[in-house]
């Protein structure tokens, strides 16, 4: 599945939480639906070339957050109760109209050739101010 996931070693954000936010991203717009299963810690670690142990300090943290469980035969998949905690909603759905303001400010955020950590720190700040 690597789905999309990648790791920038040259940010300051750790790996473990780009894995861990992407992750959660991808479980609140519903691109990952429960019970979807993810690949092993080895297998995704090997395919973005990082450490098993950093891929699974993010599963960690997101099945303590309820959004992932761990089964012995069939690994790791979306928890039930994934959804609704990811995004905050009943049901669990981010509306339309969010996903789209979102894809929108990403492609004017790559016009403008800011980096993702640019990006995200503009959110960050709008969303402590608002």
């Amino acid at each position: 599945m690597n789905a999309g996931i990648s790791v920038d070693l040259r940010s300051a954000t750790p790996p473990y939480e780009q894995i861990r936010s992407q992750i959660s991203s991808l479980i609140a717009t519903g691109a990952l639906p429960v019970g979807s299963r993810l690949p092993t810690v080895r297998s995704l670690a090997a395919d973005l070339g990082i450490a098993a142990g950093t891929v699974a300090r993010a599963y960690k943290e997101l099945e303590a957050a309820g959004l992932l469980e761990s089964r012995r035969r069939n690994g790791t998949v979306v928890a039930r109760a994934a959804h609704g905690s990811a995004s905050g909603l009943p049901g669990g759905t981010v509306p339309e109209a969010v996903t789209a303001a979102v894809d929108l400010l990403v492609r004017s955020g790559r016009d403008a050739r800011l980096s993702d950590e640019l990006l995200l720190d503009l959110v960050r700040g709008k969303l402590r101010k608002g």
